[in-house]
């Protein structure tokens, strides 16, 4: 259930930071690849913030 929740708020950041690279100011096109550098990052080191703070939110695997 992670996951799923964490592959959907990537996907919606990515998506939100190019609409505002779009309509707002090409620099967003930073929190992209910021994101996009926090995924390639987990996949090494199998760490992820987001998961973290999921768990203290309380949502179960």
């Amino acid at each position: 259930m992670k996951t799923r929740i964490i592959h959907a708020i990537a996907g919606l950041f990515i998506l939100i930071s190019l609409l505002l690279a779009h309509y707002v100011h090409p620099n967003w096109l930073w929190f992209t690849a910021f994101v996009g550098a926090n995924l390639l990052q987990s996949s090494f080191t199998k760490w992820c913030l987001m998961e973290q703070i999921l768990t203290k939110l309380g949502v179960k695997d």
